[in-house]
């Protein structure tokens, strides 16, 4: 039973972009658009880590945070190209 650990569940963090990155300086516009955050009112999960936390320290004003779900966010299925 040495081998039947489980893999503890990483805390997630959804971030919501509130407002504009028009007027933002370059570091902080580069620090939104390394998070994911486009558009205003967009949501966004990551998995709670200290380089996340320190990201949306240095934005603090333009986004707002709270707990996610616990469960990563799925990838949608990609579809084919090829048109019949």
């Amino acid at each position: 039973m040495v081998g039947s650990r489980r893999q503890p569940v990483a805390k997630t963090l959804k971030v919501t972009l509130v407002r504009s990155i028009i007027g933002l300086s370059p570091t902080q516009e580069a620090t939104l658009k390394a998070l994911g955050l486009r558009r205003i009112r967009q949501v966004v999960e990551h998995d709670d880590t200290p380089s996340i936390r320190g990201m949306i320290q240095t934005v603090p004003f333009a986004v707002q945070v709270s707990e996610g779900d616990g469960t990563a966010p799925k990838k949608k299925a990609q579809r084919s190209g090829a048109k019949s």
